[in-house]
């Protein structure tokens, strides 16, 4: 009997000590690039993309490649699939040709599905739901740029994330919950998460001790050590753009607002920016360093999760 494949569609299929391994093994695949250079030699992964992608199609097809694997990149519009072939029957297919399945889709059903019927690993490469990849990534660059050793050190760090309660923001407040992080969404009331997914992160900060603040006052931001934000408008809510652009303004990452944050805080950003909505040209080019260091995390972090679930 096939042993039933390990997928990654949340951060909460992963437990703290399976976070702590990823992040581990991504340092010291940074530090060597060379280390498991032929760990995936043989192995296929296949990349579904039904959203445009920049660091997410690069980091995965070049972290395969440097694992001694092999990438397909496929547009889902090139697929059967847009065609109705079912998602059942597509991903058996991809289960005998392929060793792993990474996507990239509107929706977090589809993923989940794909997951469903599938024998072999599936990644969440993004969904309208969650970015694990991403969020992974993101602490792994903030204990670098923290200097920080262990989740204890990580703890005492205030994280605020100001802006749309996206995937992005369910997958930073689901590893606050695991973890027990100190986490602040600062965004307008009707931008908040999901009442359900808020709901499912407090049943974790009832464990850890930690409560996640959700608040749309500014004030809050006051001592922050890490300040993320992400597009005001992500892909998919295009017909929503002046309305949002209103809506979130007076959350714009600039200097005024950091004279809140703490005076040793560093600004997160999962790019693409668009410079002079949710951050500034002038806040993007100090904090260059983190941002920049975030999405060449992107690499190493995506090569310790394709390790990790084809090993």
């Amino acid at each position: 009997m096939n042993k039933k494949p390990r997928h990654l569609i949340s951060i909460y299929d992963l437990s703290e000590r399976e976070i702590e391994k990823i992040i581990s093994l991504a340092f010291k695949l940074k530090k060597d690039r060379k280390m498991l250079n032929s760990a995936l030699k043989g192995k296929t992964l296949g990349m579904i993309f039904e959203k445009p992608s920049t660091r997410t199609m690069t980091s995965f097809a070049a972290g395969m490649l440097q694992l001694g694997g092999n990438p397909i990149i496929l547009n889902s519009q090139n697929l059967q699939i847009s065609r109705g072939e079912t998602i059942h029957d597509t991903a058996l297919v991809f289960s005998a040709y392929l060793d792993a399945l990474m996507i990239r889709a509107f929706s977090h059903l589809t993923v989940k599905e794909f997951a469903k019927y599938s024998s072999i690993p599936v990644i969440n490469g993004l969904t309208d739901e969650e970015h694990p990849c991403q969020i992974l990534g993101d602490i792994m660059t903030i204990m670098e740029m923290f200097k920080i050793k262990n989740f204890s050190a990580l703890k005492k760090l205030k994280i605020v994330f100001c802006g749309d309660g996206n995937n992005v923001v369910n997958s930073l407040m689901a590893v606050s919950a695991l973890l027990g992080l100190q986490f602040t969404i600062l965004s307008p009331a009707q931008y908040f998460p999901k009442k359900d997914l808020i709901e499912r992160a407090r049943q974790y900060f009832v464990k850890t001790g930690v409560q996640i603040n959700i608040s749309d006052k500014i004030k809050d931001i006051e001592n922050a050590d890490v300040v993320y934000t992400d597009v005001w408008t992500s892909m998919g809510f295009e017909k929503e753009e002046k309305k949002r652009k209103n809506a979130f303004k007076p959350y714009q990452v600039n200097e005024n607002l950091l004279k809140k944050a703490a005076n040793s805080a560093i600004v997160l950003h999962c790019l693409p920016a668009k410079r002079g909505e949710e951050i500034t040209e002038e806040i993007m080019r100090k904090y260059e360093r983190p941002i920049f260091t975030q999405a060449e995390n992107r690499l190493h972090i995506q090569k310790s999760i394709l390790s990790f679930l084809l090993k």
